[in-house]
């Protein structure tokens, strides 16, 4: 991959970026998104547990909260992503949107986007890929931000950096070494900024600001 320290060095290049699809992607997934020259999603790769492709990060009252989307055992060892099945046996999705709820309903921007983000927690998907692609465009949708991107048809262990950035390792889920510029959180002066939560921390507390914040960012790449 390319030694690069900062993503201000990535859109100057004229590269694109390879990306997991996630559950409401992390800050750092957008920032990237957001400032390369073009979006691939990598949708032949085997699921792995505890990623952020089934769960996402919130500011709740009491600090910083999972969101994770159960899905169905399967008996394969391998079994890829894009065949993951959610499952339905409990309602994950009416937590979900009362967690919402309780995090961000005093937010300047959560009314303004309750009714598009509703029918996601409404619609009973099947497979996770196919919400989160939904998450995604509803994030991009929000943010006025153009979406047009590409998925793959095989699995690459490695990419050729001069042609394409491998983001993929953002779904891990694990402590990222990029620090942003704080904005106002809804409990930021009980537990001070939270850093890199799911975008949809960005999108509620700054609206149509979003964008250019995640324009300004720089991002580590490894």
């Amino acid at each position: 991959m390319a030694n690069f320290n900062t993503i201000e060095e990535f859109p100057l290049l004229g590269l694109g970026g390879l990306f997991h699809p996630t559950y409401f992607p992390s800050i750092s997934h957008f920032v990237a998104m957001a400032q390369g020259n073009s979006i691939t999603f990598e949708i032949e790769d085997n699921f792995q547990k505890q990623t952020n492709r089934n769960r996402t990060y919130i500011y709740s009252p009491n600090g910083i909260q999972l969101l994770n989307i159960p899905v169905k055992h399967s008996a394969e060892r391998h079994q890829k992503t894009k065949n993951v099945k959610i499952e339905t046996d409990f309602d994950w999705q009416k937590q979900h949107f009362k967690s919402l709820e309780a995090a961000y309903r005093s937010s300047p921007f959560f009314e303004y986007f309750e009714d598009d983000i509703r029918p996601l927690f409404e619609k009973k998907h099947t497979f996770l890929l196919d919400l989160n692609f939904e998450t995604i465009a509803f994030i991009s949708k929000s943010l006025r931000m153009k979406l047009d991107y590409n998925n793959t048809q095989e699995y690459f262990h490695e990419i050729d950096s001069k042609k394409i950035i491998d983001f993929r390792n953002l779904a891990n889920g694990k402590k990222e070494d990029s620090k942003f510029e704080s904005y106002t959180q809804v409990f930021g002066e009980k537990h001070g900024f939270l850093n890199n939560l799911s975008v949809l921390d960005l999108l509620f507390n700054e609206g149509k600001y979003a964008l250019d914040y995640l324009k300004k960012q720089k991002i580590i790449i490894k």
